[in-house]
């Protein structure tokens, strides 16, 4: 009995930690902003799409979309015009508390005019990877050179770099420049183990990794009443049972006597 409650228990648990968290997409595929731009970030499942909210945490506060930042309309969250203290991390979360992985939003300056577009979920090993560098001044020379923990890695005169067949020893903090613009704010480049399954590359999603199978939380919920009832229900049986028992006894005597004493 004490096994299947543990198992019950456990049960319990694993649904319980393991509710889909929402992935957390990001609308012009880049994390690097200028001043005035917007963006839309978009908390979604693949299965469920509603009943998740938006959470930043900047230098200011944490905060909600909707409430104290942007747009809200589940599950879409618009910042039509982003300012510098728009920068932090920003993830989804369900009403019980599960939450999406966070991805990093750095908006620049009113001065700057250099950013770098790259990867915004974690790139896989093995991966290429495409670093391009912007500017907001149209028609400028497009020769960038590309950094990463400041040490120069090449120029372009494309202001594109791409990364061949990733690996832990690519990750690090990365930054452009152009000669006549200045620098981007760094980015950094997470790299993570090879998958055993192909992942979808088209909507890189930041989830939570549930167990393979696992009943609906009311089934366990049922389920576990039941084997913590169990117990006293039995106790109760036995009880009355031995009651009865004792009963039946004491009274056999008394009809053997009555018997006795009718012959």
């Amino acid at each position: 009995m004490k096994e299947l409650r543990l198992l019950c228990l456990t049960s319990l648990l694993m649904c319980v930690t393991s509710q889909k968290a929402a992935g957390l997409r990001v609308s012009l595929g880049r994390s690097q902003f200028f001043t005035g731009e917007s963006v839309t970030l978009s908390c979604e499942d693949r299965d469920i799409s509603t009943g998740w909210i938006l959470k930043r945490r900047t230098t200011r506060s944490v905060s909600q979309c909707g409430h104290d930042f942007g747009d809200f309309v589940d599950p879409n969250c618009t910042m039509s015009y982003l300012v510098s203290w728009d920068t932090g991390a920003y993830w989804c979360e369900s009403k019980d508390g599960v939450t999406s992985g966070h991805i990093n939003l750095t908006i620049s300056g009113p001065g700057s005019k250099v950013l770098l577009q790259s990867p915004v979920h974690p790139v896989t090993e093995g991966q290429d990877v495409v670093l391009s560098c912007h500017t907001n001044n149209a028609g400028s020379n497009t020769t960038a050179s590309f950094y990463r923990d400041h040490n120069h890695l090449m120029t372009t005169p494309t202001g594109h770099m791409t990364l061949r067949n990733v690996s832990r020893s690519d990750e690090g903090f990365y930054k452009c420049t152009f000669s006549s613009h200045g620098e981007s704010p760094p980015n950094w480049i997470s790299i993570t183990g090879r998958h055993k399954t192909p992942t979808n590359k088209t909507a890189p999603f930041v989830t939570a990794k549930a167990p393979p199978t696992c009943l609906s939380q009311s089934v366990v919920k049922w389920l576990c009443l039941l084997v913590a009832f169990c117990p006293y229900l039995i106790s109760t049986v036995l009880v009355v049972s031995l009651y009865r028992a004792r009963e039946t006894g004491s009274s056999t005597p008394d009809s053997t006597e009555k018997e006795e004493n009718r012959k």
